[in-house]
C-alpha cells in the first residue's frame, strides 16, 4: 500500500524590512533599532500561521542571509529558514561547515536554496559569466556539500573545486529519511534541469500553468533516470504568490487593483528584465492570456512583476486550494508561498489555505 508523500508548506520573508519590497506597505527604516525584532516578530507570524518556515532571498547589498537566518532560528522553536545561497559567494567546506554548525544548533530546522542566477557577482568577486560553467561549478558544490555533510573524511578533485582529507564537525542533525539539509533548486535551462535532476532534493518551480509543470515533471524525471542519478527521487515544488480573500470576486477586484497600480509604477520606472530561461517561460504565458488554468493570473509579468511575483493565483480560499492540489497531483509536494503586506498576509494565507491543504480533500 503507497503512503501519501508529505507536504511541505514555507513562507516568503525578505531578509530585510524595507518599505515597497514586492509590495508591501511596511514603513520602516531598514537598520533602524529593532530592526531584528521585526524580522522576529515575522519569523513568529509564519509559526503562528501553521507554515514550517519561510524563504529567504538573497542578492548582493542586502543584509547577509545566511546571518540573517541564524538570528530568527535562534529566536524561534519551529521555524525552518530555507536559506538561499550562491555557490559564487561561498566555498563549499565553509558552507557546509556553516549550515551544518546551525542545523545543529537549531536542531534540523535547515534548509537549502541553490541559486546560480545572475547577481552581481563582481562586486563579492565572482567573476564567472558562463552559463555552462556557471551550472558545472554548481554541480560540484552540490556534490561536494553533500559529501560533507554525510562522510567522514572527503577527498574531492574537481574543475572548480578541490578538497583533501576534509571533514565537517559537527555533522548537520540526522533525523529518519533526513540524512541532511533539503538542498532547493530552481532553473528551467536545461544547464539547470541536468544539475537538478542529478544533485537537488526538490526542483523548485516558478508559477507555471498546471500543463507546463507536468512537462517540466516528466523531462525531469526521465532525466534522473538517464543521468544515473544516485539520490532518493527528486522532489518538486512550487513557488508562486497567492492573492487569497473571502470571496472569489473580492479576490478578483484586490487582484486587478494591485496590477493597475503596479502598472502605473512601471510606466515610471525602467524595468531590466531578466534573461533567465524560468522568467521567460513566465513572460510567454502573460502573450498567451490574462488567466489560465482555473485562477493563474498572469497579468503582473506584464507590467514589472518579476520571479514568483510574475503568475499569482487569485481567488477564494477554496479557489487557490483547488488550484494547489491540482499541482500537487502531479506531483507538487513542497509549496513556498506569499503575498504581501507579508505581516497580514501570512496569516491570513496561513489560516485559509493550509487546513485545506493538510486535508488534501479538494479537487
Amino acid at each position: 500500500m503507497s503512503s501519501t508523500p508529505e507536504r511541505h508548506f514555507l513562507w516568503y520573508l525578505p531578509n530585510f524590512v524595507e518599505a515597497g519590497h514586492r509590495g508591501d506597505t511596511e514603513e520602516v527604516d531598514p537598520w533602524a533599532p529593532g530592526t531584528l525584532d521585526r524580522q522576529v516578530e515575522l519569523a513568529h507570524l509564519v509559526e503562528e500561521g501553521g507554515w514550517q518556515g519561510a524563504l529567504l532571498g538573497t542578492s548582493w547589498g542586502r543584509p547577509d542571509t545566511f546571518t540573517v537566518a541564524t538570528a530568527l532560528a535562534a529566536r524561534t522553536r519551529t521555524f525552518n529558514p530555507l536559506i538561499a545561497i550562491r555557490p559564487g559567494y561561498w566555498h563549499p567546506a565553509n558552507f557546509a561547515s556553516a549550515a551544518a554548525t546551525l542545523d545543529r544548533l537549531s536542531e534540523g530546522r535547515v534548509r537549502v536554496n541553490v541559486v546560480s542566477g545572475h547577481d552581481n557577482g563582481a562586486a563579492y568577486g565572482d567573476t564567472q559569466d558562463d552559463r555552462t560553467a556557471r551550472y558545472a561549478r554548481t554541480k560540484e558544490f552540490m556534490r561536494l556539500v553533500r559529501r560533507l555533510w554525510t562522510e567522514e573524511r572527503v577527498d574531492f578533485r574537481g574543475e572548480h573545486y578541490t578538497v583533501e582529507g576534509s571533514s565537517v564537525a559537527p555533522r548537520p542533525l540526522a533525523t529518519d529519511g533526513r540524512p541532511s539539509p533539503l538542498l532547493y533548486f530552481g532553473g528551467a535551462s536545461p544547464e539547470a534541469e541536468a544539475v537538478a535532476a542529478t544533485e537537488a532534493d526538490v526542483q523548485l518551480f516558478w508559477g507555471e500553468e498546471l500543463a507546463g509543470v507536468e512537462e517540466r515533471i516528466a523531462r525531469l524525471r526521465d532525466l534522473q533516470d538517464r543521468l544515473g542519478r544516485d539520490l532518493p527521487p527528486l522532489q518538486f515544488g512550487l513557488r508562486i504568490t497567492t492573492l487569497v480573500r473571502d470571496t472569489t470576486e473580492e479576490a478578483w477586484r484586490d487582484a486587478e487593483a494591485k496590477v493597475a497600480t503596479m502598472a502605473a509604477q512601471h510606466r515610471t520606472q525602467e524595468h531590466a528584465a531578466s534573461g533567465a530561461v524560468g522568467q521567460q517561460r513566465l513572460r510567454d504565458l502573460a502573450a498567451r492570456g490574462d488567466v489560465l488554468d482555473s485562477c493563474l493570473y498572469t497579468a503582473p509579468a506584464r507590467v514589472g512583476g518579476g520571479g514568483a511575483g510574475s503568475t499569482w493565483l487569485v481567488g477564494s480560499a477554496d479557489d487557490v486550494a483547488s488550484a494547489l492540489e491540482r499541482y500537487a497531483a502531479l506531483g507538487v509536494t513542497h509549496f513556498v508561498l506569499s503575498d504581501t503586506p507579508y505581516r497580514t498576509e501570512v496569516t491570513r494565507v496561513g489560516h485559509a489555505l493550509l487546513p485545506r491543504l493538510r486535508e488534501g480533500a479538494l479537487v
